[in-house]
Order: structure tokens, then C-alpha cells, then sequence
């Protein structure tokens, strides 16, 4: 458990991340462009920070990544100062972030030049998963790199699973995104239908749950929907750019998915009521604002 290991993104889920990680008994040195928050994760984790994504990487025999987009991916990659320019020949670098397929080939491309092993590992489970140390973990890569890196994201998951060659894991997270967005949909539209033909809607879902309609999304998020709290989950602006990905994605390779465009547009809406912060389920705002304004 002694391995130097780095970890560059300190967000809502890269924090708790890296502490698993040290938790665990690894060296963690972390990185974020904001250092006093880095710094606040050295005090509590008592782990070491570094100024520079090169200096973080410098010593690590597997780096982590958890930053925010295909730009942020590549700002903290290359240049001087970025993790490729630290790293040595025979390490790993893993992003946990959620980008396109493309990037994720062009970074391990990159990364290859200079006997660097790559895998795309975007994650599901948000804040709360992160917290906790149960994400699922969807990996693109070679058998052996995974081989390698698996008994390390068992620090702060409960699951990963190689899908194929690097590009997979992150089509994966699409599919799960699109799949999110669909039944966040039905349960919007479920409460809200509950809610004009006067039902309870907590004794509604108490019932259907227990049946096939039951979700994820249904046990976890209904009681804050039915009291329009929408401070709980994952953003509606980072949804609708991991929306996007996959529509770009559909695009490329013929995949028809109308309901994923249409429910894309449904958030764009909602950003538009204000809520681009709101969690993922706010769907149901969009809903009642269109019946508040009949």
C-alpha cells in the first residue's frame, strides 16, 4: 500500500476520491487549480499537494484525473507544466472525468508517446457515491493496465468493469447518461401527473417503487422533488454537456436517440428558468412552471 500515487481535480468528487485513496494507505499528492482547496485536502487527508500538475505527478506510479471537460482535460495534460510533462515511463494515468471519446484517444495517444499507459474511466454514482467510496467505475484500456489499476479504484468504488479498448469506458457513460436522462423524465412526469389528479405522491411512490417502475432515481430523489429541493445531485449544466456528448456521439455512429435530444432540450429549459445548478431532477420544476403559467 506504500505506492505514490497522484491525483489532479479536487471537485465534489475528486476531494473524497483522493481521500479514499489515502485512507488506504497510498501516498496521495493532489492537485487543483485552486491550491488553498488542495491545501485544505492535505490537512484533513494528510496527504502532500503539489503547486503544478507536472510536480503532483512527478513520483506517481498511477495518476488520477477529475476535472471538468474535454479543455479542462487537456489544461491539466499538457504543456511545461502539465501531469504528461511529470510523469516517468511505465506509469499510468487514469481520467475519472466525463469527456468525449475522442479525447480520451488523443490523450492516450499523447501518452504513448512517451511510454505512458492510458484509461478512460468516467464514473456513476455522483456526490454521495464519491463520498461514500461506491462508484462504478466504466473503463476503456488494455486488460493488463486495468489489471494493474483495478485493486486501486477499489479504494473509492464498488465496481469497475473493462468495456474494451480505450474510448469505451467513456461510450459507456453515455449510454448511462442517456439512460438517466429518460427515467428522470418518467418520474417527472409521473409526479407531476400524480399531483393533479390528487393523489399523495409520497404514498404513490411508496407503492409503485416496491414494482417493475422502481429506480435509482425513484428511491433517492422523490421526497426532494415532491418538495421542489433541487440542491442534491448532480447539475443540470453538467448534464446537458454529458448530453451533448452522447448526441455527438449518435451522430457519428448512426445511433437514433430521440428521447435523449428531446429530454436535452428539457434542461436547456430549465437552465432558462434559473436552475443550471439545480440537480438532475428538476425536470419536475419545468413541469409545474408550464402549469403555474397556463
Amino acid at each position: 500500500m506504500s505506492m505514490n500515487v497522484a491525483f489532479i481535480g479536487l471537485g465534489v468528487m475528486g476531494f473524497p476520491m483522493a481521500g479514499h485513496l489515502q485512507k488506504a494507505g497510498y501516498q496521495v499528492t493532489v492537485f487543483n487549480r485552486t491550491t488553498a482547496k488542495a491545501e485544505a485536502w492535505a490537512k484533513e487527508h494528510g496527504g502532500d499537494f503539489a503547486i503544478t500538475p507536472k510536480l503532483a505527478a512527478k513520483q506517481a506510479e498511477i495518476v488520477f484525473m477529475c476535472v471538468g471537460n474535454d479543455d479542462d482535460l487537456r489544461s491539466v495534460v499538457y504543456g511545461e507544466e502539465g501531469v504528461l510533462a511529470g510523469m516517468k515511463s511505465g506509469a499510468v494515468l487514469v481520467d475519472h472525468t466525463t469527456t468525449s471519446a475522442k479525447v480520451a484517444k488523443e490523450v492516450a495517444n499523447k501518452a504513448a508517446e512517451q511510454s505512458v499507459a492510458f484509461l478512460d474511466a468516467p464514473v456513476s454514482g455522483g456526490q454521495a457515491g464519491a463520498e461514500n467510496g461506491v462508484l462504478t467505475v466504466m473503463v476503456g484500456g488494455e486488460q493488463s493496465v486495468f489489471d494493474k489499476v483495478h485493486p486501486v479504484m477499489a479504494a473509492f468504488s464498488r465496481f469497475s468493469q473493462l468495456l474494451g479498448p480505450v474510448g469505451a469506458g467513456q461510450t459507456c457513460k453515455m449510454v448511462n447518461q442517456i439512460c438517466i436522462a429518460g427515467v428522470v423524465q418518467g418520474l417527472a412526469e409521473g409526479l407531476h401527473f400524480a399531483k393533479q389528479a390528487g393523489l399523495d405522491g409520497v404514498k404513490v411512490i411508496e407503492t409503485i417503487s416496491k414494482g417493475a417502475a422502481g429506480s435509482w432515481q425513484m428511491e433517492n430523489r422523490y421526497k426532494t422533488m415532491l418538495a421542489s429541493e433541487y440542491e442534491f445531485g448532480f447539475a443540470v449544466d453538467w448534464m446537458r454537456k454529458d448530453l451533448g456528448i452522447a448526441l455527438d456521439e449518435a451522430r457519428n455512429n448512426g445511433a437514433s436517440i430521440p428521447l435523449t435530444a428531446m429530454v436535452d432540450q428539457y434542461y436547456a429549459d430549465v437552465q432558462a428558468l434559473g436552475g443550471g445548478r439545480f440537480d438532475t431532477s428538476s425536470l419536475l420544476a419545468r413541469l409545474d412552471a408550464i402549469h403555474n403559467n397556463k
